[in-house]
């Protein structure tokens, strides 16, 4: 019975080594993300499949909530990397020094635009998001209201107390509507364009897509968001208009970057080859129209025509520099309608 047990013994305490030397070899990433929620599995899932030995612990949130969290860590970072916040953050944070410039493998396939201008990068982009307005037609039957063209339109007193939109302070598609307004109509024209709109909204939002959400439910009849939202609702059976409105429409890359200070720069480093690389690019073109390889971008379901035409050239190094004084401005004005934060 001795001679069965010491084998056994062996093979246990085999075995128990095994697993150390498992649990050491596997590598935890704090990733902070302001991806929608209801990407966030799919995408670990798709990345664990192919990198079995880096897991992710996700903390994710609205994007100025995260842009806020990231920069009270700037001098004790909490996060390896960053993997889908908007490019005009990522940009903020470039210019207080928190990112590590870094080259994923696949640089070279990426449109000019999805990746910082420096060599290496400090920040690439992965896919675009777009401004849209979510128009419900079975309420605006219900309330005689005609659909909007434009984002003119919906200064119209007819609207009043019908339209929601995403709070800039909170949302980063808010903030890519502020900015881009002020950059087509030009400031003086941009606020007054904000004042009018904030006598039609009821309420703002602390989240990017619950205006089309809330649309999608017929709890407001316009919701001011984004494409890919919109999509998503339409696709579920919502009785939405998806409106791009004719002056042309703000957009913003979410984009990736590592953490300056991270201790698990190798995995850290996997995670940005795998996040520009093809595969990742056909899981982004699943939700996106417009992803940083341009070739491998093929139109996704109910995202309306024309819409990569409709996007405005913006100037994202605008954006990031004057990030602070158009949200102090807008806070100032607007602020009064914005629901409760939870």
């Amino acid at each position: 019975m001795k001679k069965l047990i010491l084998p056994l013994l062996g093979l246990l305490a085999a075995g128990a080594v095994l697993t150390a030397v498992n649990a050491q070899a596997e590598t935890q990433l704090t990733v902070y993300t302001a991806f929608e929620a209801d990407q966030l599995q799919d995408y670990a899932e798709r990345f664990n499949a192919a990198h079995p030995d880096i897991k992710i612990q996700w903390v994710r949130d609205s994007t100025g909530i995260i842009t806020a969290k990231l920069l009270a860590e700037k001098d004790n970072p909490q996060a390896d990397v960053i993997w889908g916040l908007a490019a005009t953050s990522l940009l903020l944070m470039k210019g207080e020094g928190m990112l590590e410039p870094y080259a994923p493998k696949g640089l070279e396939k990426l449109d000019e635009k999805f990746r910082g201008d420096s060599n290496p990068p400090s920040w690439v982009g992965l896919d675009a998001w777009v401004a849209s307005v979510c128009f419900n037609t079975v309420e605006a039957e219900r309330l005689k209201l005609p659909q909007p063209t434009s984002w003119q339109d919906l200064t119209k007193p007819v609207y009043k107390g019908h339209v929601a939109m995403p709070n800039p302070n909170s949302s980063g598609t808010g903030f890519l509507d502020v900015s881009s307004w002020l950059q087509m109509f030009g400031e003086e024209k941009g606020w007054a364009f904000m004042d009018q709109l904030h006598e039609n909204i009821a309420f703002y939002t602390h989240s990017g897509s619950k205006p089309c959400k809330d649309a999608a439910r017929g709890e407001i009849p316009i919701g001011i968001s984004f494409a890919y939202r919109a999509a998503q609702s339409k696709a579920e059976g919502a009785p939405l208009e998806i409106i791009i409105p004719s002056e042309g429409v703000g957009w913003d890359m979410e984009a990736a970057a590592i953490v300056k200070g991270t201790f698990n720069m190798d995995a850290a480093k996997t995670l940005m080859d795998w996040a520009i690389s093809e595969d990742a690019m056909k899981m982004y073109n699943q939700n996106y129209a417009v992803v940083g390889i341009t070739a491998l971008s093929k139109p996704v379901k109910f995202f309306p025509e024309g819409i990569s035409k409709a996007m405005i050239k913006n100037d994202f190094e605008w954006a990031a520099q004057n990030r602070k004084r158009i949200l102090d401005e807008w806070q100032k004005r607007y602020d009064s309608k914005s629901e409760p934060k939870s």
